[in-house]
């Protein structure tokens, strides 16, 4: 990964004091950081550990070499895996941990991801359809927008989008890529801008395709089928007296998590 990744990851990271202050660390305590991004987080909790340890995971290649460079200075103190944090229980297993002090799960998509044009995240820039935080994934923007029956794009835009003119949206996408694939996300901006009505886009609070691009972006990873096994994972990896931080960022994962 080039240097310039790596100064875009080294953000303030979003809510720190609160989550130290929640995470109550002890110095001798194991730690998992879920989401590990640039390593901001985990950087200020494995700089609270003396004879503890960290473990650091994230399913984005580019976030691992980057809280690795980040974690580096401590050593084995910190550990860094790259893994969906569904899967923390085999990652504990695997490096012999049997309980946990506190884990930190921080959901949806990183600044990094939004920042970086190619990886296909942002309704800004133009790039091709991806929103793949694994890169290695089956499954990318460009085969849910070009290859799902309208009724499923209509459902996951209205359901995980809470978008209200869905329909529109869907039935658009459809008559778009009938004439050529959508491969782009200035594209799929572009129809999803003609689809809204005229008198919408201009009372509009925020960017048009904002809603549908969430929507996709979490069909496309399965951010929110990995919630609730993850917080059962993370609670039953416990040990007495352990907390579990989520940092939550709209209402269905708000919901699930609290649910």
């Amino acid at each position: 990964m080039g240097e310039e990744s790596r100064v875009s990851f080294s953000h303030e990271p979003v809510l720190l004091d609160e989550v130290i202050e929640s995470l109550a660390i002890k110095p001798d305590g194991v730690y998992l950081d879920g989401t590990a991004g640039g390593g901001g987080h985990s950087s200020a909790i494995a700089a609270r550990l003396t004879t503890g340890r960290l473990i650091a995971i994230d399913r984005d290649p580019e976030a691992v070499a980057a809280a690795g460079a980040r974690l580096a200075p401590f050593g084995d103190r910190a550990t860094v895996v790259r893994a969906n944090f569904s899967e923390m229980e085999r990652v504990c297993a695997s490096l012999g941990i049997g309980a946990l002090d506190g884990v930190l799960l921080d959901l949806g998509v990183s600044s990094h991801q939004l920042d970086t044009p190619e990886r296909g995240f942002s309704y800004i820039s133009d790039a091709p359809l991806d929103m793949r935080m694994d890169p290695a994934s089956p499954l990318s923007a460009a085969d849910v927008v070009n290859r799902y029956p309208k009724e499923k794009l209509e459902k996951i835009i209205y359901e995980y989008g809470e978008e209200k003119f869905a329909q529109r949206i869907a039935a658009r996408i459809c008559e778009a890529r009938a004439e050529a694939p959508i491969g782009t996300t200035g594209e799929l901006v572009a129809v999803i801008r003609s689809a809204i009505p005229a008198a919408a886009l201009r009372a509009a609070e925020h960017h048009p395709a904002m809603r549908t691009f969430q929507a996709i972006r979490i069909e496309v990873n399965g951010e929110l089928d990995v919630i609730e096994p993850t917080v059962r994972s993370a609670v039953s990896l416990l040990a007495p007296g352990g907390r579990l931080a989520v940092i939550t960022f709209h209402s269905l994962e708000d919901r699930r998590v609290k649910q």
